[in-house]
């Protein structure tokens, strides 16, 4: 089937110096030349041209722009595209996009120039999903990732991954060759060995999905402690703006304030919440269950102590219930001549320690170090130079290729005849071939791509 020719404004829209109108499908020239007044020399390809572009019905100007043409397959899509780089605003891009519909396109869809991308071989999927990233990314962790993958980092480590696999049942097969020599040329142990291996690198690989994980969504931490503890104030200097009121009366806060902050480049969400204590009324009394619910949702925790007011016990033994979850003890006020230097108190269950002052702004930048390290300890100091999982479609295909890999090597170990035992390394190459996108269904790409933003 003849694929049609799709056109779309491709920057967003509003007040701007250039907008582009990206064309691309089998007519794309054609398009383009119904643009042009009569005569004009069709542009070379790959060379931007300052062109006039007419309506094709009335053939009234519509603006000056600069085309850049793309031939099949060396374009973006892998299809003939051309790039209208036109004068930006609010009129110009839409007329020049209706022009073209007019002039035979149909109007993209969503992420449809990626997936196009994708369905001609220019993109896997890891690929296309992170181009999507590169573009919603609002950290530079997020963004680094992205471009990693965009450059097939995380895609060059699951095929590596799938060739290995390849490489264990061609060992398989030379195992099956000779089945009845005392010393077959390929031994069980050393298939089992490679399989071994096998697990151990898709375990360090599904480690990184947690993380990478929350790059996306953000990771949740939670000011807690007793009332006029220095909660909201704290919260206000790490935001950067006043979000909360801060007063001398205990109990002011009575909801959960969220924000969604960067620090030391990774994101997170900000939760300001009720002073740990008893109720004093209805109100309070349900703050403090909103505070309860964040706290065991939280990725991480500062529980914040006025240096010079001791914590109430009862306030922290809202702490007692948390399962793993780190726990910074941050001591607020130390401009006040108080000790400044609670680093090395780490006892009592506390995962680090360290005293602040929003006055002075001490300790702040320790504060934010510690957080990005608790939460993304594993991702801090390298950038996008490690491949990692940062969508569950990738966790739950890596996870599922370890099973069973897992399950062939116990099934050999346990004397399950070898071949019933290598059906699990085709389903294991399977489900590396689905996050690469080798294998699909048209509703996994559907989800994928109603991210995209239209024109990309």
């Amino acid at each position: 089937m003849t694929l049609e020719t799709i056109a779309a404004v491709a920057t967003a829209p509003g007040e701007g110096a250039v907008a582009l109108v990206r064309i691309s499908g089998p007519d794309a020239l054609a398009v383009l030349e119904s643009l042009l007044p009569q005569g004009t020399p069709t542009p070379a390809v790959r060379v931007a041209t300052r062109l006039s572009l007419l309506d094709p019905v009335s053939g009234s100007p519509l603006d000056t722009a600069v085309v850049t043409r793309f031939a099949a397959p060396a374009s973006y899509t892998g299809e003939d595209v051309v790039e209208l780089s036109v004068h930006g605003g609010w009129i110009t891009p839409p007329l020049v996009l209706e022009a073209c519909l007019r002039a035979g396109c149909r109007e993209a869809e969503a992420g449809e120039f990626t997936r196009r991308a994708y369905l001609n071989g220019k993109l896997d999927l890891v690929q296309a999903e992170a181009v999507a990233d590169v573009i919603g990314a609002r950290n530079r962790a997020l963004h680094a990732a992205a471009l990693s993958q965009v450059e097939r980092g995380l895609s060059r480590r699951i095929g590596d991954l799938r060739e290995r696999l390849v490489g264990v049942e061609a060992l398989l097969v030379h195992h099956l060759d000779f089945p009845e020599e005392d010393d077959p040329p390929v031994p069980l142990s050393r298939i089992v060995a490679e399989a071994a291996g096998l697990e151990s690198d898709m375990e360090i690989l599904l480690r990184t999905a947690p993380e990478g994980e929350l790059l996306r969504d953000g990771a949740v931490a939670v000011l807690a402690g007793a009332p006029n503890a220095g909660k909201s104030s704290l919260y206000n200097a790490l935001v950067g703006e006043e979000r909360a009121i801060v007063t001398e009366e205990p109990g002011t806060t009575r909801d959960a304030l969220e924000a969604r902050v960067q620090l030391g480049g990774f994101p997170f969400r900000l939760v300001d919440t009720a002073g740990l204590r008893e109720a004093e009324g209805k109100v309070e009394e349900m703050g403090i269950e909103v505070s309860r619910r964040y706290l065991s949702g939280a990725d991480v925790i500062l529980f914040c102590e006025d240096v010079g007011e001791p914590t109430p016990e009862g306030a922290r033994a809202f702490l007692k219930d948390l399962d793993g979850t780190p726990v910074v003890r941050v001591s607020t006020k130390v401009d006040l001549g108080a000790d400044s230097s609670p680093e090395g108190d780490a006892a009592g269950g506390w995962s680090c320690a360290v005293g602040v002052s929003v006055v002075s702004g001490e300790g702040l930048d320790v504060l934010r170090a510690r957080m990005a390290e608790l939460v993304f300890g594993g991702l801090v100091g390298v950038g996008g130079s490690v491949p990692v999982l940062t969508r569950a479609r990738h966790s739950v295909g890596v996870r599922s290729a370890l099973a069973e890999v897992r399950s062939f090597r116990e099934e050999l170990e346990g004397g399950v005849p070898v071949e019933i035992a290598a059906t699990r390394l085709h389903s294991a190459k399977t489900a590396l071939e689905e996050v690469l996108g080798l294998v699909t269904m048209d509703d996994v790409l559907d989800v994928v791509f109603k991210e995209f933003c239209v024109g990309k």
